[in-house]
């Protein structure tokens, strides 16, 4: 969809649009850097609830899922939805998706610190590579999980997570 048909159908004049946004490319940054905000605050009030890392780092994991894959965070997720399409249009917005996977990363790095310090995880030799690949793992699964229209490739990275990180297997 172009630009003059979301304003159109927004009823938002031209010179109103570029009265705030300098272009197309400044008003899709400004829609991600929304989006990246949100979803790390969301993040944050989960790692701050009350239970051991591992409890809030399952809580996460099984978000992902939600009750079915459009509800879950896989389903709504626009690095899963936009990444490999803005990588290639826009360095820009390619440079706010890319930032904020890396705080998400680095605040999951965080929670396997605090599981291992807690017991709740196993302990990992390096919990900020151990976060990123698993991002990757769940970002991987989420693509899969689209293009089957099924959550086992989500289930199957649940059940990978749990065997590796918890000593309980959650």
């Amino acid at each position: 969809m172009g630009l003059s048909q979301i304003l159109k159908e927004s009823g938002v004049p031209k010179g109103s649009f570029y009265y705030y946004f300098s272009s197309k490319e400044a008003f899709g940054c400004a829609l991600l850097e929304d989006y990246v905000a949100e979803y790390l605050e969301s993040f944050d009030a989960l790692a701050e609830t009350s239970g051991s890392a591992g409890d809030r780092l399952a809580a996460y994991w099984d978000g992902w899922l939600g009750v079915d894959a459009s509800e879950g965070i896989a389903g709504r997720c626009l690095v899963v939805k936009l990444a490999a399409e803005i990588a290639d249009l826009s360095d820009d917005m390619r440079r706010v998706l890319d930032e904020g996977v890396s705080d998400l990363v680095a605040r999951l790095a965080a929670l396997l610190t605090e599981g291992a310090e807690d017991g709740s995880l196993h302990p990992l030799p390096d919990p900020a590579g151990a976060a990123a690949a698993l991002y990757a793992q769940w970002l991987g699964a989420a693509i899969l999980a689209k293009l089957s229209q099924s959550d086992l490739p989500l289930r199957q990275a649940r059940a990978d997570t749990a065997r590796r990180l918890f000593p309980d297997t959650h």
